[in-house]
């Protein structure tokens, strides 16, 4: 009787262990199967890394490349503004200034000088009414000026075109009355020629 027990006690540890060993084939067979093709996490990383490095970086240097450039340009562009600024008001004032003033003794000498630094019809029109009128007059009455330009504004500019209001204080003196001063202002349009800025129009505003 006693033998009998211990038989049936083998026979059912066999058959559950054959159960359990069944389970763990059916288990592992049906666990997904890692494919070749899957990344690891170490090949991920390795993959943006390469990314990074042959497409982010050489745009990202790329695009400050451009825009160091970009602001090389405008600097030169706004120095390059800024000094045919200073030059054409700097002509205008001049030749304001000497188309303005002439001594009785040499006046001819004086406003033919000045007409040298005029351009085009204005050039024309300024040389026949000093030739016909105050070379004349400044011979025969001693009459003799003389012209400032406390101040002088930049209205508009290009490369080779220019507009600067002016503003004018001059004194006139005729024969040996005592001077007279008058206050006016113009606008006046130059013109590039060459490496010279010229006077093309006068304009009293």
């Amino acid at each position: 009787m006693t033998l009998n027990i211990e038989n049936d006690i083998d026979n059912d540890i066999e058959d559950h262990t054959e159960v359990d060993t069944e389970d763990v084939d059916v288990a592992q067979d049906e666990a997904p199967a890692k494919t070749s093709g899957e990344a690891t996490p170490v090949q991920a990383g390795r993959n943006i890394g390469r990314i990074v490095a042959y497409v982010v970086l050489p745009v990202v240097v790329l695009a400050m490349a451009c825009g160091v450039g970009f602001l090389k340009w405008q600097a030169n562009s706004i120095g390059a503004s800024q000094a045919t600024a200073a030059k054409s008001v700097s002509a205008a004032t001049e030749i304001a200034t000497a188309m303005l003033s002439y001594r009785a003794d040499q006046v001819e000498q004086d406003l033919t000088a000045a007409s040298d630094r005029m351009t085009g019809e204005f050039r024309n029109e300024y040389t026949t009414l000093i030739n016909d009128v105050v070379i004349p007059g400044a011979k025969e009455k001693r009459v003799s000026a003389e012209a400032t330009v406390p101040a002088a504004a930049l209205v508009s500019s290009s490369a080779d075109r220019a507009e600067v209001l002016v503003y004018i204080d001059q004194t006139t003196t005729v024969g040996d009355d005592p001077p007279s001063a008058t206050t006016s202002s113009a606008r006046v349009s130059l013109e590039k020629v060459g490496d010279r800025w010229l006077l093309a129009g006068f304009e009293p505003v």
